[in-house]
């Protein structure tokens, strides 16, 4: 019973031991974000950078999420894929890791790796509305119509008075030949953002 006694509190001190470094390295960590906020605000984005690199860990989803945006933010969009796809690679589910995966990719012009990351944040959150409209708007700009109407369809039930939902649906049935809803939709998006060309331009090729 001594024995258990002895080995008991060993483990206790060492715990405790472990619980205060797990503490003093939060403590660290908030004090380095804290900073880096303040550099981020004043655009000293390299400055940031460095601070995080500084106490970098491959497995921190935060770190490696902070370090996508403020590579993105210094226009290093390859550091900034990097860094998201890491991100993303911790947190599978993460939505908010695969959204800002997409801004370096746009901007890079890589479209199919866009719109898969698009498609994966579907088959997480089907109804969201981000993914949606911008894969939307890529299967529309390679002519893709029924696939961009699905895609916008969404948008439009989720939000029946949105403009952006209702603008390319009417679009995208245009192409379709279904013209007497897109004119319903054209003339919706107009409440929204009256005389807004597009829409006219979209109804007179309708007349």
């Amino acid at each position: 019973m001594e024995i258990l006694k002895k080995h008991f509190a060993t483990a206790t001190f060492l715990l405790l031991g472990l619980s205060t470094m797990a503490q003093t390295d939060n403590a660290s960590l908030k004090k380095v974000f804290k900073e880096n906020y303040t550099q981020e605000y004043n655009k000293a984005y390299s400055e940031a950078i460095t601070g995080l690199t500084k106490v970098y860990d491959e497995n921190s989803y935060e770190i490696n999420l902070r370090l996508g945006w403020l590579h993105y933010q210094n226009k290093n969009y390859s550091q900034s894929q990097n860094y998201y796809q890491k991100a993303s690679n911790l947190k599978p589910y993460s939505v908010e890791a695969k959204l800002g995966l997409v801004k370096p990719l746009s901007i890079l012009e890589n479209w199919d790796k866009v719109l898969q990351v698009y498609e994966e944040v579907l088959k997480i959150d089907p109804q969201n509305t981000t993914a949606n409209y911008w894969a939307g708007a890529i299967q529309y700009n390679r002519k893709k119509y029924e696939q961009a109407a699905k895609l916008f369809e969404k948008i439009v039930n989720l939000y029946p008075f949105d403009y952006d939902g209702n603008h390319m649906l009417g679009w995208t049935y245009i192409n379709l030949g279904r013209n007497s809803e897109a004119k319903t939709l054209f003339n919706k998006a107009l409440l929204n953002r009256p005389d807004d060309a597009s829409c006219l331009e979209g109804l007179a090729k309708i007349k």
